[in-house]
């Protein structure tokens, strides 16, 4: 098999077609592996659909082979042109798991308490406007409306674009951390000279030395969609703030409230 051949070719396709960059390099990183496996074949349609199922069930977790299957779909049906290969290999069950929830008073305690403005920033806005760290790392000054008190989130999961609420508390965050930073082009700018934007795993970074090492920054927004549903903020809502498709998705939150749990009444 032409290895380099068909990896240039995916990793074309899959840029013209994924806008995610995380998205792109993680199936293309699937792809490239699975490409490496089967480089004996003459072709990526000669590769048997039971070897195909032998090297998906070599994935340590669900989720991890959840994510094979999706990433060598995509090749074969943009790339390949055979859109029905694995059409006949059953598609993992999902694992229903609760989203793991931070106490809000807690967070709210070890967010306003650290001296950066930068970090500070960074986590209240993941808490605050309930945003993934990729929103977070791509947001840009003129996202940001003080008049209307509006955060503007464009091009995100699914390349929606959505408003947020923006607190008084968190403007007058983000106004002491414009004064003292004055950052070009992107809110959070990194290091990094080819990329301005501040990294994923420097967020990520954040979250482990303020809030706790066994936390990461989706928990962050975790925890805020449900304290907004404790506040008494409508599902509906949650769920456009969010940026779910399905209200279905927004509705785990009802489950892991501690403040909706207490309301509930048990038959004896």
């Amino acid at each position: 098999m032409d290895y380099r051949k068909w990896t240039d070719k995916y990793s074309t396709d899959c840029k013209l077609k994924y806008n995610s960059e995380s998205t792109q390099y993680n199936y293309i990183s699937c792809v490239k592996s699975f490409l490496f496996k089967f480089s004996n074949y003459r072709e990526p349609k000669e590769i048997p659909n039971s070897e195909i199922k032998k090297w998906l069930l070599e994935a340590k977790t669900i989720n991890t082979r959840k994510h094979r299957l999706c990433a060598i779909n995509s090749f074969y049906k943009i790339t390949v042109s055979m859109p029905t290969k694995i059409s006949k290999i059953p598609y993992p069950k999902e694992e229903k798991k609760l989203p793991v929830i931070i106490e809000s008073e807690f967070l709210k305690d070890q967010i306003m308490k650290i001296d950066n403005l930068k970090h500070k920033a960074i986590l209240m806005l993941g808490y605050s406007c309930a945003l993934r760290v990729s929103e977070v790392i791509n947001l840009k000054i003129e996202d940001i409306d003080s008049k209307r008190m509006l955060i503007t989130i464009r091009n995100s999961k699914g390349r929606k674009d959505r408003l947020v609420v923006l607190s008084p508390t968190m403007l007058e965050t983000l106004r002491g951390y414009y004064r003292e930073y004055r950052p070009k082009k992107f809110l959070f700018n990194g290091q990094n000279q080819f990329d301005l934007r501040y990294s994923t795993q420097s967020c990520n970074k954040l979250v482990k030395k303020y809030i706790g090492k066994d936390y990461h920054f989706h928990l962050l927004r975790h925890s805020g969609a449900t304290t907004m549903l404790e506040n008494g903020t409508d599902i509906s809502i949650i769920q456009k703030l969010l940026g779910h498709s399905n209200i279905k998705t927004t509705m785990i939150y009802t489950h892991v409230s501690n403040a909706l749990l207490s309301k509930v009444k048990t038959p004896i």
